[in-house]
């Protein structure tokens, strides 16, 4: 290879591993600049108390449902193009927000948003994995993509309460429409296509099923603020219990499915995947209401709610790359029971805020669960990824995102149901701490009871799985190893 090809391909792969990152950084602060602003969004689209649920869980939806499928798209039809195309959906969806004139139509721009952010996660990955061969350049451009993921949801937040004080929430939208189009552009012009040597097909049954499941189990949580007796919550809670049952047959009988159900048996992704979820559901479902909580509880304005919540969110940023060195001492599965074990105590530190509460009194708990965050984040990806066979590796990966987005759209909607429980007649402050110290309390026990049933995940052996084709058959146990 001469002199010249090498220095091309060096470029090549810094232009990737930049775009990339970029790309992560915007999916990361589009997806949490509603948190410190949904009060003034709600209000201003005229929203209740469910339109304000659907307006932060709707883009963890889009995630969830389409993070699996985006994978393949990007792997059989071109991961550049469909990087390409997620990047020109997202501008287009951001713009959909900014001149949404009613919640509804809001909350399916945002759903759309969250399909173009699972094209640009997935694709990105995929691109970096093609351009940096395994190893320690490998490791150190998926680290560097990893972080942009906690800066993004720490920059979120604050992103937006900045501009609300000089201009209207769409101002927000209207940016990340911008930065989309320009990355997309840049995108365009810059990378180099790759693509799969293996295609895998598109599981079309498997995502209608699992969105259409998740979907209506989010619609039953929010709606249960009226109670679960209403038809319409027992109608919701019916059919997306068996539209999930559906997509369970459905991944057991396709000839590619979207998640290997077999994978399970596995105690290490098994782990990885409880990991995951609880993190979604018990942390960052709890952590998005954080902001709103400072506002009207304490009264606080849109930016100081950002910068509280960003006690948590930074720490778990900080601690994530330090954490890394303590999976070969701890193994990834200990240390993720670990730091959601801290998460719980940290959120049993918020238990009993009132509105005569000082800011200072959140700072403890929030720092606590945010180390915990960052010492489970730091073991979960590598978690799911060395319990999976070779050629299973990005299904794993992309199976334990999916897992955390659908937990985060199931724990919004959750303690919105806790929040509806609190005693009304009383000062709207008021309230609204009553409903955040069951909200915290839940979280609490479930984080603890995700870090038990992480802990109790054992690997071991297993007899040969039953063969349903070539593709079982790597299917047998890990090895046990101390990464687990």
């Amino acid at each position: 290879m001469t002199t010249e090809s090498v220095a091309d391909r060096a470029v090549a792969a810094w232009v990737t591993l930049t775009l990339s990152c970029v790309a992560t950084l915007l999916v990361l602060i589009n997806f949490t600049a509603p948190v410190s602003t949904v009060g003034i969004i709600g209000a201003d689209l005229d929203s209740g108390a469910s339109g304000r649920t659907w307006i932060l869980g709707s883009i963890s939806l889009g995630l969830a449902v389409f993070l699996l499928v985006s994978g393949s798209l990007a792997d059989d039809f071109g991961r550049k193009r469909v990087f390409v195309l997620g990047g020109a959906l997202l501008g287009l969806s951001s713009v959909a927000c900014a001149l949404a004139p009613t919640t509804v139509m809001f909350v399916l721009a945002r759903i759309v948003q969250g399909g173009a952010s699972a094209a640009l996660l997935a694709s990105g990955l995929g691109l970096l994995g093609h351009v940096f061969v395994p190893g320690p350049e490998q490791a150190r451009a998926t680290g560097l993509w990893g972080a942009m993921v906690g800066a993004g949801i720490a920059v979120g937040p604050v992103f937006s309460a900045l501009l609300i004080k000089v201009a209207a929430w769409p101002a927000a939208y209207w940016v990340i429409a911008i930065l989309a189009a320009l990355l997309t552009l840049w995108a365009a012009l810059s990378l180099e296509e790759s693509r799969s040597d293996h295609p895998r097909g598109l599981d079309i049954a498997g995502v209608v099923t699992l969105g259409g499941g998740l979907a209506l189990l989010v619609a039953a949580l929010t709606e249960s603020r009226q109670g679960w007796a209403q038809p319409k919550v027992l109608v919701f809670l019916a059919f997306g219990l068996v539209l999930l049952i559906a997509f369970v047959l459905v991944e057991r009988t396709v000839a590619e499915p979207m998640l290997e159900l077999e994978l399970l048996r596995r105690p290490a992704f098994l782990a990885a995947t409880v990991g995951a979820v609880m993190i979604g559901v018990a942390v960052i479902g709890f952590m998005t209401y954080v902001p709103a909580a400072a506002q009207r509880v304490l009264g606080l304005g849109p930016l100081a709610g950002a910068g509280i919540l960003g006690v948590w969110s930074g720490l778990s940023f900080v601690v994530a790359p330090q954490a890394r060195r303590l999976i070969g001492v701890l193994g990834a599965r200990h240390q993720v029971a670990g730091g959601l074990a801290l998460c719980g105590l940290g959120e049993l530190a918020l238990v009993g805020i009132t509105e005569w509460s000082s800011w200072w009194w959140l700072v403890p708990g929030l720092a606590l669960a945010g180390v915990g965050s960052g010492f489970a984040n730091a073991a979960l990806a590598g978690l799911a990824v060395r319990s999976v066979p070779n050629h299973r590796v990005a299904m794993g990966s992309g199976a334990n995102n999916t897992a955390r987005y659908v937990g985060s759209s199931l724990g919004i909607a959750l303690i919105a149901a806790m929040l509806s429980l609190a005693p009304g007649g009383q000062e709207p402050g008021r309230d609204f701490a009553i409903g955040m110290t069951y909200a915290a309390l839940v979280s609490a026990v479930l984080s603890l009871l995700g870090a038990v049933v992480v802990a109790l995940c054992h690997q071991r052996e297993y007899t040969e799985i039953p063969s349903r084709g070539a593709r079982w058959d790597h299917l047998g146990p890990t090895k046990p190893s101390g990464s687990d």
